[in-house]
């Protein structure tokens, strides 16, 4: 089945089921105070999916909207693994078609500060470092992750029955005493559902290489969920609702 052009959307043709995605994105924000009037929203685009998805929610929720927010988007390009040449004019398209300024930056996945080692963990500080370094060189504040419910199911599991805490990543978490704010606007959305907007529309998704994709814990966390949701539907959400999390200071 060939796909539908991602600028039908753009041009306003929005099928319901994209509007439900956007409006419950749109949600969360005004929920948790993520985006407020004049802000610059950095997003983390990883190429994957979920970044993609979140663009488009974030680009065509603003053109909707009384306030106005500036959209950047920076792209790790990993030396080690560097993001193939068609797929960078695409990403700079789709980017800048959703009127974003859009960056590709360069950086070494395994750095030498490692000292051989590379973990998820290792993996994740790594892009926060360099999110975090180009927020200060651009005077910027408020970064925006794709990360969606059943990341944040994943990682209260993952806490809880290896590390003994009940904690997860935060729909708004403070870095620096308040400096740099991590915001999650997917935090309610299921990933079937960033499946369903990639798999109908001619998104430019490239997936970004990951050496323990299918072999880390949070991969096989994934079909316990599933199970879990066979049990009650509502499992994520209940679980999300637990953490009984407050909004942007």
């Amino acid at each position: 089945m060939e796909k539908l052009s991602y600028r039908t959307l753009i041009d306003g043709d929005i099928p319901p089921w994209v509007m439900r995605f956007i409006k419950h994105t749109g949600k969360a924000i005004n929920a948790y105070s993520m985006i407020r009037d004049n802000d610059t929203v950095l997003l983390s685009a990883s190429g994957g999916k979920d970044s993609l998805a979140l663009a488009l929610a974030l680009s065509i929720r603003r053109s909707w909207l009384p306030i106005s927010y500036e959209l950047k988007a920076l792209m790790i390009n990993w030396i080690e693994h560097p993001i193939p040449d068609e797929y960078r004019h695409k990403l700079t398209t789709y980017f800048t078609d959703l009127g974003y300024d859009f960056t590709i930056v360069n950086e070494h996945q395994y750095p030498s500060s490692f000292n051989g080692e590379f973990n998820c963990y290792l993996c994740s500080r790594n892009r926060r470092r360099v999110l975090f370094n180009y927020c200060e060189q651009n005077n910027m504040g408020l970064v925006a992750m794709g990360h969606h419910l059943d990341d944040l199911v994943e990682t209260s599991l993952m806490n809880l029955c290896f590390r003994a805490t009940f904690s997860t990543m935060q729909p708004v978490q403070p870095f620096f005493k308040g400096k740099i704010h991590i915001i999650r606007p997917m935090i309610e959305i299921h990933e079937d559902v960033t499946q369903r907007l990639a798999d109908a529309y001619d998104l430019p998704v490239v997936k970004p290489v990951c050496p323990y994709d299918q072999t880390n814990i949070r991969a096989r966390l994934k079909p316990i969920i599933k199970d879990l949701g066979r049990l009650d539907k509502l499992t994520r959400e209940h679980i999300y609702h637990a953490h009984q999390f407050t909004g942007r200071l």
